[in-house]
């Protein structure tokens, strides 16, 4: 007799394995575990939920169900979708700090452009009276620079500020470089006299280092390589300084011209007593002043800030007295003691004169009589 659930003929004969646990065999590996099962996507509604109106037969299963599941995908599907709500939680939290801290230290990108190339203006002063001779002393006594400071205590510095994209530190630090290139370029006797010029070489941007290079070796008056628009320098085989006290005034000025630039402004009037160089014949005993007025502008970028440096943007120089028919490209060649006026005229240019100076147009100045000592000077060794 056959029992329920037995094939209608009844068992077949021979159900010790043979075939049946073959086929076992053969299709145990598509058969769906329970785990698979589990994380199926599809679940189907239940009766309730299929008799509602366009209800659909199945629905997608998300990581982020919640505990409504049932029961049978609670375990492994709850815990995905914990996993997963915590990872995009850490990546929003990532985010918003990413957010906040751009907003508090905003990036300002670095000047990318390269320095531009000085552009220089030298103006010799010819004398227009008999340069005055004397002691170095008695010369500054009866001068306009009586008054003036000696050395680096002449370049003061300004009040500082701070400006819309620099802090007042980075302003302080372009205005102490500024300075150190004036006294540098302007008052360390070596850099005078010629027989250096690596105190100022090393302040300034390195894209400007092969101008200046070019400059101290073959200069030229061509408005971009004049040695003297760079530094102050004598010929040696002409003048040499006859006292390091040099007078000094003058005055410095930072604006910010960009966002990632300072520009600092110096005009300031230096005054120098000179005397022949060695095997020079002498027409007076005794040493003459010499007077140079330099206007620089200064440029700073974030990095210049950072490694101390300076962008020399434009150098307008007058000095005198010396000789038009010199060039002052190479070097200043000052009219000493004893020596005669070389022109006449009444467009004079005064170096001590403040504010904006006279300029003049053409390649030669006139040195105004009231930057010559009084003529009372007596000569005197």
């Amino acid at each position: 007799m056959a029992m329920s659930g037995d094939p209608p003929g009844g068992t077949p004969e021979d159900t010790g394995g043979g075939d049946d646990d073959f086929r076992a065999d053969e299709y145990r590996s598509v058969v769906f575990d329970e785990d698979f099962v589990r994380a199926a996507r599809l679940q189907e509604y239940s009766a309730q939920e299929r008799m509602g109106e366009h209800a659909r037969a199945v629905r997608s299963r998300s990581i982020w169900s919640s505990g409504a599941s049932p029961a049978g995908s609670r375990s492994g599907l709850g815990s995905a979708a914990r996993q997963g709500r915590l990872i995009v939680l850490c990546i929003a939290l990532a985010l918003a700090a990413a957010v906040y801290m751009g907003l508090r230290n905003p990036y300002v990108a670095p000047a990318t452009g390269q320095a531009e190339a000085l552009s220089s203006t030298v103006v010799p002063l010819a004398p227009s009276e008999p340069v005055q001779g004397g002691r170095p002393a008695d010369l500054f006594a009866q001068s306009q620079a009586a008054q003036y400071r000696v050395g680096a205590a002449g370049i003061t510095l300004p009040a500082m500020r701070r400006t819309h994209h620099f802090t007042e530190e980075q302003v302080q630090a372009a205005l102490t470089v500024a300075k150190d290139y004036l006294v540098q370029s302007s008052l360390d006797p070596d850099v005078l006299s010629g027989a250096a010029s690596r105190p100022v070489r090393v302040l300034l941007d390195p894209d400007q280092l092969q101008q200046f290079d070019q400059s101290m070796l073959t200069p030229t008056g061509d408005g971009h390589h004049a040695l003297t628009g760079w530094l102050v320098r004598f010929d040696p085989a002409v003048a040499v300084v006859a006292d390091t006290r040099v007078r000094v005034s003058g005055t410095l000025a930072v604006e910010e011209v960009a966002p990632d630039a300072l520009e600092v402004t110096s005009d300031h009037t230096f005054v120098y007593a000179v005397r022949p160089a060695t095997g020079q014949p002498l027409v007076v005993d005794g040493a003459s002043l010499f007077t140079v007025r330099r206007e620089l502008r200064l440029r700073f970028g974030r990095d210049d800030l950072t490694a101390r440096r300076v962008e020399l943007v434009s150098a307008y120089v007058m000095a005198g007295p010396q000789d038009c028919a010199a060039d002052p490209a190479e070097g200043f060649r000052p009219l000493l003691a004893g020596a005669g006026p070389t022109t006449v005229g009444p467009a004079a240019s005064d170096p001590y004169a403040s504010g904006h100076p006279r300029r003049t147009s053409g390649l030669c100045g006139v040195l105004a009589p009231t930057a010559i000592p009084d003529q009372g000077v007596s000569p005197g060794p």
